[in-house]
């Protein structure tokens, strides 16, 4: 038998309505929800299930809506005893793996993602910065291009998502100019992505001091489940490194290609399933694994329909 890897989306993932019905359909995920509204003192489930799009991409709103619709549907697995060999989320998405993998409780990491959300906010001001998919280049063009743009200002590789598709971050006129530079080397497209600042990249850093000193209150514990990390694509279980981790992946690159090599080779995952909504990780997955050839199996659970198909499948 193969080895199951969860895996969770980050920011950017969110959408009005999502995880309603399984709110309504499956009292553990109600519960949990519902728990959400309570720590955060405001009613994050009507925002989610009724607000608009715009209150919901507010960072400091999208943040803990993204894990609290994420870990109310592994929840929903785990009720039904179906648990993973290894966990992995993609930046805010880490916050929801650490969540399902026992190292910190769910009611401090919403507390949590809310005060990294409005740390992220404060740390750059408003349209200075800004992040660009690039999708077709090589890594050596891209890295090229970047390194030939530091003298202007800010510019970082902030995710290195799977082969052809990495994202680029910093000051929005530098992330312009290097968005043209790509496509002029040969780039498929270069996309401004709608984000409130130039995530994973130095220009947060302020934001990475403030989530230390949050972090020092949050209780975090070794993992049960195995975890890998954005900054270093590597297992983590003590709770010190774990908390520089994340301190760290606020102002680092993410290295989510890596974390899925690691899993398709050194641990034998052959099922992934995307737990949250969207189906970003589900197709970088597919294009990492295009190098492997391996044989996997590939699940994104997002919703009442995807949740049942998942558990028919599972338990066929």
């Amino acid at each position: 038998m193969g080895k199951t890897a969860f895996i969770f989306p980050g920011q950017g993932a969110q959408y009005p309505g999502m995880g309603k019905d399984i709110y309504e359909n499956y009292e553990e995920a109600k519960a949990l929800m519902d728990k959400a509204d309570e720590v955060l003192g405001f009613s994050l489930t009507d925002t989610v299930f009724g607000g608009s799009e715009e209150e919901l991409s507010k960072t400091e709103v999208t943040q803990p809506a993204i894990l609290m619709t994420s870990i109310a549907m592994a929840e929903v697995l785990k009720a039904k005893g179906i648990a993973p060999d290894v966990v992995a989320g993609l930046s805010l998405g880490e916050y929801s793996a650490l969540v399902a993998s026992g190292a910190i409780d769910y009611s401090d990491a919403v507390e949590l993602v809310r005060k990294r959300g409005i740390y992220m906010e404060e740390a750059v001001s408003d349209g200075a910065g800004a992040m660009a998919a690039i999708l077709g280049l090589e890594n050596e063009l891209l890295t090229e291009i970047v390194e030939s743009l530091k003298g202007e200002g800010v510019i970082e590789i902030a995710n290195y998502n799977c082969p052809g598709q990495l994202v680029i971050s910093g000051e929005a006129h530098v992330v312009e100019k290097a968005a043209e530079l790509s496509k002029e080397k040969g780039a498929k497209r270069a996309v401004m992505l709608q984000v409130s600042g130039p995530f994973h990249t130095s220009m947060l850093a302020p934001a990475g001091e403030k989530l230390g000193v949050a972090l020092d209150d949050a209780k975090i514990s070794e993992p049960e489940t195995e975890i890998y990390f954005n900054v270093n694509a590597e297992k983590i279980s003590s709770p010190e490194e774990i908390k520089s981790a994340l301190v760290k992946q606020v102002s680092n690159s993410v290295l989510w290609e890596s974390i899925v090599d690691k899993m398709i080779t050194e641990d034998g995952v052959d099922r992934f399933v995307e737990i949250g909504p969207g189906k970003t990780l589900t197709s970088f997955v597919k294009k990492i694994n295009k190098k492997h050839k391996a044989d996997i199996s590939l699940y994104n659970i997002e919703n009442l329909e995807t949740m049942e198909k998942f558990l028919e499948e599972f338990n066929a």
